[in-house]
């Protein structure tokens, strides 16, 4: 089988290289040719695109780039109809991969889409679309199931792939050695980092007893977060091991907020786009929370700091609170609530074992 990946993203990238292994575990011969980053790339898949040509935050951003986001565009529909994949993976990645599974469509490549669009959140006028040309979609939040199938859509519930990545990560061997530690994850992309970290590394001086670490994108070169670091007394780490020694974190909006909460670590969640961007966004999106927490749990679990709320003041009382001990208790317990709600682990065998039976049962269709 010749399976074609994209994925837009960093998390997105990570997701796709455990795809590739499952999917290699259930039939050796696979070829896959990819759109991602390092973590696919270490699989052997072909890439035939990096992502640091893909990644672009907030609708201004987009704007700016819409010519060379045609250009991608064009080059995907290219080399899929020269490659001739017997399948294509779509991860995340909404406004790109709609149009991909579009032109899939056309050409009766099956399409298997992992991580849905939140059309619960905005654009819900895509789902007739949605439902036209993905032939299975599977979710990694639980209340989807029940949302797209109700909606005509073939999907599936697995359980939240962190519950594999976090397992996988985890070292009984580390050890924490002097202060406790703050993490602060601020994001994955060149532009939101920009607009985030200087914010969190003034919050420092604040907490002169504990050690500040950063957890960098590791797409993204040392020297950027040097230039932005400065003087500050904080360290670059390139992997997540840390994470599981942490006693608290500064955190951009993303899947990074459900990893602390796996974790178990008290975390504040910042959140900042350009202000036509916000304006827009404010316009289109109606969920009363941002955080993957907290739209889970259906309750402020963690506090959200937005736009003008996000300050450096807002930030220090915000930390200070979560870090408390009788805070840390609260939002552990709920924690756990949350994590006993998402499912088992294994998502990425029993997506492969999915994609692969179903693609089988196709192939021997048409040979019949």
């Amino acid at each position: 089988m010749h399976y074609y990946i994209i994925s837009g993203e960093l998390s997105g990238d990570l997701y796709g290289s455990h795809i590739i292994r499952s999917l290699r575990e259930l039939n050796s011969n696979s070829r896959f040719t990819g759109w991602g980053g390092p973590n696919m790339k270490s699989t052997g898949c072909n890439m035939v695109m990096e992502l640091d040509a893909l990644s672009f935050m907030g609708f201004w951003e987009v704007f700016k780039n819409i010519f060379l986001i045609a250009k991608n565009l064009s080059f995907a529909k290219k080399n899929i109809k020269e490659s001739k994949p017997d399948a294509i993976i779509l991860i995340d990645y909404h406004g790109f991969n709609l149009r991909i599974a579009k032109y899939a469509h056309r050409l009766n490549i099956p399409v298997y889409w992992f991580i849905a669009p939140q059309l619960w959140a905005w654009k819900k006028n895509r789902i007739n679309k949605l439902k036209k040309y993905v032939h299975r979609l599977f979710v990694a939040l639980p209340f989807e199931l029940n949302y797209f199938q109700q909606r005509g859509v073939s999907t599936f519930y697995f359980g939240h792939p962190l519950l594999d990545i976090i397992n996988k990560q985890y070292d009984d061997k580390l050890k924490l050695l002097g202060k406790p530690i703050i993490v602060l994850l601020p994001g994955s992309r060149e532009q939101e980092i920009k607009r985030m970290l200087p914010l969190m590394l003034k919050v420092i001086k604040y907490f002169p007893n504990y050690r500040f670490v950063i957890i960098c994108s590791e797409n993204i070169s040392r020297t950027f977060y040097n230039d932005l670091v400065g003087e500050f007394n904080v360290e670059l780490k390139f992997d997540k091991k840390i994470l599981q020694l942490a006693s608290g974190a500064l955190v951009t909006s993303g899947t990074a907020t459900l990893e602390l909460a796996l974790y178990k670590i008290p975390q504040v969640v910042c959140y900042k786009l350009d202000y036509f961007s916000f304006l827009i966004a404010r316009f289109f999106i109606k969920i009363k929370y941002i955080s993957l927490v907290n739209i889970l749990s259906k309750e402020c679990v963690v506090q959200e700091l937005i736009q003008n709320d996000l300050n450096v003041n807002n930030i220090k009382n915000a930390l200070s609170l979560v870090l408390q001990p009788s805070s840390k208790e609260v939002i552990i317990e709920k924690y756990n609530k949350l994590i006993s709600e998402l499912g088992e682990s294994g998502s990425f065998d029993k997506l492969a074992q999915n994609i692969h039976s179903d693609l089988s049962r196709i192939k021997n269709h048409i040979n019949i």
